[in-house]
């Protein structure tokens, strides 16, 4: 049998106080009202020892706030590299005292529209758009809620919605910068590159990356030694294209993969080469996935903040409209491991 559920009225006959005492203490305004700190105290004990809770339905038509946010993404709540930003997003909402519905429309507009529909119908306070790999959106319309876009862009260049998205070009920059600190000159793209033009289409993350990596080398007077476009960003693609690098005849440098797994494949081209990741070759990547640690030697990537761009986007739904609007890029911090030397390292091993 269901324990009938605890109303305010119980609370207040409980407390000996008025149903309207009881309602002002419970929503905080019992100091704006001049309701004594003794009775305050006793309100607020007696709905604890009930296990009081309001009424979900009251809130909304007393408020306005249904205290709950929509998320709804393409695959990131099924992707294992992106799970993260669920978990942000739900840190973010318990800290606001809020509740997360989440949905998933497998990249299909009609069905982000049926689940923006149902997340109206359920009075969300505002909703996260939200994408797997960073690219261009439309905006719905009609939401008549506040709306955040994160990890992707409006496709309206005009578009007035808060964006939350990596910061690719720092990130690019953090990459190419850690090469030049060890003291590379030659370093070879793998994935994209050498020119802003050689980046597979719809690429706004290598786009961006590529841009920040081409201005920490001109600002160090330095172009790409060389750079690989690849349509697809796998381990297989990154062997190939690192193959063929090595068959040209570079015997040592520094490799720049623009993700993780095609690193993958670039260290499984160096080894069957007969050259060695750091001694010969240096390696830098993006997005630290799992697998950027299982690799021996571990490698050098910049990582996607996943779970703190899921938090950003919640805290972005509740900022004033005004001051919200515009592109938020959350930096990209670089996990250091073992896959940098210095020029030379293998004849200095000898």
């Amino acid at each position: 049998m269901h324990q009938k559920r605890v109303t305010l009225a119980d609370v207040a006959k409980a407390a000996g106080v008025s149903r309207t005492t009881a309602s002002l203490v419970l929503s905080d305004r019992g100091d704006e009202l001049r309701i004594s700190e003794p009775v305050q105290q006793r309100v607020r004990q007696v709905a604890a020892e009930l296990a009081y809770r309001p009424n979900a339905a009251s809130q909304v038509l007393r408020t306005g706030l249904s205290r709950t946010f929509g998320f709804i993404s393409d695959t990131v709540a099924t992707s294992q590299l992106a799970g993260d930003m669920i978990k942000g997003a739900l840190e973010g909402a318990r800290r606001h005292d809020h509740m997360l519905f989440i949905g998933e429309s497998e990249g299909s507009e009609d069905e982000q529209a049926r689940l923006i529909q149902a997340m109206v119908d359920r009075q969300v306070d505002g909703i996260v758009i939200a994408s797997m790999f960073t690219r261009e959106r439309p905006v719905p319309s009609g939401v008549g809620r506040p709306l955040v876009f994160l990890n992707t862009v409006p496709a309206e260049p005009r578009a007035q919605v808060p964006v939350v998205i990596p910061d690719e070009i720092g990130a690019g920059r953090a990459a190419a910068r850690a090469l030049l600190d060890a003291g590379h000159r030659k370093i070879h793209l793998i994935g994209a590159g050498p020119t802003l033009d050689d980046v597979p289409p719809l690429t706004i993350a290598g786009r961006e990356r590529l841009e920040g990596i081409l201005q920490e080398l001109g600002c160090a007077g330095l172009e790409p030694a060389s750079g690989r476009r690849c349509g697809i960003w796998l381990p297989e693609d990154g062997w190939r294209a690192t193959a063929a690098l090595l068959r040209s005849g570079v015997a040592d440098g520094a490799i720049l993969c623009f993700n993780d797994r095609l690193a993958l494949g670039a260290y499984q081209a160096i080894q069957e080469a007969g050259f060695r990741v750091p001694q010969d070759f240096s390696v830098v990547s993006f997005d630290d996935h799992q697998l950027a640690g299982w690799l021996r030697p571990g490698l050098t990537t910049v990582a996607l903040p996943h779970y703190e761009l899921g938090r950003r986007a919640i805290d972005a739904l509740l900022a004033p409209a005004a001051a919200a609007a515009g592109v938020e890029r959350v930096p990209m911090p670089l996990r250091a491991r073992g896959s940098i030397a210095a020029p030379g390292a293998a004849a200095d091993a000898h």
